[in-house]
């Protein structure tokens, strides 16, 4: 009887999504300190991640770049469209790579109402 209800939960359909799907198209990525860095890591890591995120605005891969106003993490609008590429950019730099940042990311794309002004409603 279980394996019965089982299969009938796998089989229901998701309720289909308002607005059409839209590709990713940026991503945005929180990060947050896993701990307060001491001042010795700041003083060894600092000097290196500034450089390292520069080095990835000037590659295009930052569009923007923000810090928190709780001062507990940078904030980066990524040009990038896959998480894999996201998580693979941040986990390289410094504060990354010594286990002291990490990152919330969450995928963007255009804005999905916009289709309505199109006047093709049904179209995706």
């Amino acid at each position: 009887m279980d394996n019965v209800r089982d299969k009938a939960a796998n089989t229901r359909e998701e309720p289909k999504p308002p607005f059409p799907v839209v590709p990713t198209t940026k991503i945005l990525a929180i990060g947050q300190f896993t701990r307060t860095p001491t001042p010795e890591q700041i003083k060894d890591l600092f000097p290196k991640e500034v450089p390292a995120t520069l080095r990835l605005y000037l590659a295009g891969k930052i569009d923007q770049w923000w810090i928190r106003q709780t001062q507990t993490g940078p904030v980066f609008l990524l040009n990038v469209t896959s998480l894999e590429e996201a998580r693979g950019l941040m986990e390289k730099l410094p504060l990354g790579q010594a286990g002291l940042m990490k990152h919330e990311f969450i995928e963007l794309g255009p804005l999905t109402p916009l289709h309505l002004l199109l006047g093709d409603v049904g179209a995706r």
